[in-house]
This record gives C-alpha cells, structure tokens and sequence, in this order.
C-alpha cells in the first residue's frame, strides 16, 4: 500500500551541432580504448573527477567552462585553490566559453568554442548536470507534484499523493549517493522498523575525487556569514612534509569557518591528498557541535595532514557583521 520511487537521475543531454558524437558518464565506462585527446564540457562533481581520470591515464585533457570558476557552489578559496592545482598537473581550461559545433573528422572531433578556438579531440564527454529520471514513469497521471521534473517531498519523504514516497536525486535534496541511501533508511525505519526518524541532512561531509581531493563539510565562507553574522576564518597552505621529501609540488589547503558567538565550527574546507577521508571523520565532530576551543585542545598525529585542522591557532580574516 506504499510506493517508494528512487528512479535516481540521468545525464543532461545537450544539444547543438554535432551533439550526436558526445559521450557521458554512462558511456564512459564502455570506452574500447583509452582517447589520447579529450574535450570536457562541464566543471561539476563529475567533470571535475573524469577530467583526473582521463589526464591520470595520459590522456590530453581540456575542460570546458562556462563560467570562471569550476565546481559551482563549494567554498571559492577552495574552488580556486584546486584548479589552479589541476592547471599546474596539466589539464587545461577554456573558461568563460561554450562547446557550439562538433565536427567529425577523419583526425578526430573537431569541436568549436563559442570563443572561436578549435580543439582537436577523440572523445567529448558532456557533464553538464544531470535532471531526475521523472519523465515516463505517470507520476502526473495520479497527481504527483514535481518541480522542474524534481518530485516534491515532505520531511518524511511523503509526496502530496498520501501512498506515494520519494528519496534520492529525483527529489530536491543533496545529490549524494549516502543521503539518498540515509532518506531510504530513514523511510523504511518509519514505516515498518517501529524507529520513527526522519533524515537529518546536517553537517553531510562530501568529496570530489579529482586530483588533489576536495572534502568538505558544513558550510561555504559565504553562507556562513549570511547565516550566521560574525565569523572567524582559519586557513592554510602548505606543502605536506611527504612531498617536500620526495620533491613532489602538489600543495595541500585547509580552512576552518567558525561561528564568533557561539565558537561552533560550522565549516571545515580542504584540498588535498585524501581530503575525503580525512573529512569524514571531522564531520563527526562537526556534527556534534564541536568549538573551536575543542579543535585547539586536541593533539595532533605528526607528521600528517590532518594535524593543520587542531593547529591553527591565528585568524587569517573576520567577518564581524553581515553583509549588506
């Protein structure tokens, strides 16, 4: 008498000229051979990731940005940070500009930028979003609401329709696999486990598996202050004593966002080598309420990176009202 629907998301397909010859995250995986140039359209999770994939097999790697920046919507200190790590491994970006023509040639793909500069490629990967895979399944015939093909949920997961659920990337929630798997569990908790909860989304670490890592938790230098006023910021750079002793140059970063009335930790922030481990453990804490007071009274494990996060002890900038 209950229907749960986690149909999950699709790729977004673009369209243009030549369109027909680009590949996505699903066709990706059934590649027949490694291309030695490729063209990326995207700077999310996932173009981000394929973009140190690809470049990590040798392959030549463009990404194509429309904006300035990649990955829209994590901390900017640590969106800067990371890409100019990935430009310095080699990737190469074409920001402010969009993919308009594909051509096939017999040399390869010829793809043509809205800038007017032409890249030779073997494969174009589109990754630029994916849309909840809502459209064919009925859910407007029985009346479901959906925004944007996004099914519309309560706290308890509860569609409008009184025996029709919804969890995962099909609803507006955080587009993480874990939260899904958490709002599924929570679902079925409720209804026949005799656990009633609904699931709490706060403080939900995650990663970007490129090239340095980026792991995060809490939230972003700007939604801080707006939501919390006053803040502290604490951040780092720095070379991790392993690579200064193999001569590697890759750079690590870290940041700590602080709530000035409260000393609650309320964002934790890192680029570098396993940042997604590192910050799954910090969201415990975080999601604990842990000060900054706390972090400065731990010891650290020498030498590691993580010890930055328990060692910083200056300011590096305050924010003492909200923005205008």
């Amino acid at each position: 008498d209950k229907i749960m629907v986690c149909v999950g998301g699709w790729p977004r397909q673009m369209k243009f000229e030549g369109s027909e010859h680009l590949i996505t995250s699903n066709e990706v995986f059934f590649l027949k051979e490694q291309p030695k140039r490729v063209v990326i359209i995207g700077a999310g999770y996932i173009g981000v990731e394929f973009a140190g994939i690809f470049h990590g097999y040798g392959s030549e790697v463009t990404m194509v940005i429309r904006k300035k920046s990649i990955l829209r919507g994590f901390d900017d200190d640590c969106r800067h940070f990371l890409q100019e790590e990935l430009v310095k491994s080699g990737i190469k970006m074409e920001t402010g500009a969009n993919v308009v023509k594909i051509v096939k040639k017999e040399d390869g793909l010829e793809v043509t930028l809205d800038t007017g500069k032409v890249i030779m490629a073997d494969q174009v990967m589109a990754a630029a979003g994916r849309l909840p895979k809502t459209s064919t399944i009925g859910l407007d015939k029985v009346g479901v609401k959906m925004e944007k093909g996004y099914i519309l949920v309560d706290e308890w997961q509860k569609t409008n329709v009184p025996n029709i659920y919804a969890c995962g990337d099909c609803t507006p929630t955080m587009q993480l696999t874990p939260v899904a798997l958490h709002e599924g569990h929570c679902f079925a908790d409720t209804q026949f486990g005799g656990y009633v909860r609904r699931a709490d989304r706060e403080f939900v670490a995650t990663a970007v598996f490129s090239h340095p890592n980026l792991g995060t938790c809490g939230f972003t230098e700007d939604q801080a202050r707006k939501i919390y006023g006053g803040i502290k910021v604490y951040q780092s750079s720095f070379t991790p004593l392993k690579n200064r002793v193999s001569g590697a140059s890759d750079k690590a970063f870290m940041k700590i966002i602080v709530a000035t009335h409260t000393d609650q930790v309320v964002g934790m922030h890192m680029v570098g080598h396993a940042a997604g481990e590192i910050m799954q453990g910090f969201s415990v804490a975080m999601r604990m309420g842990v000060t900054k007071k706390q972090l400065d009274s731990t010891i650290g494990i020498h030498p590691t990176s993580a010890e930055e996060f328990v060692t910083m002890r200056s300011v590096h900038h305050e924010h003492k009202e909200p923005p205008a």
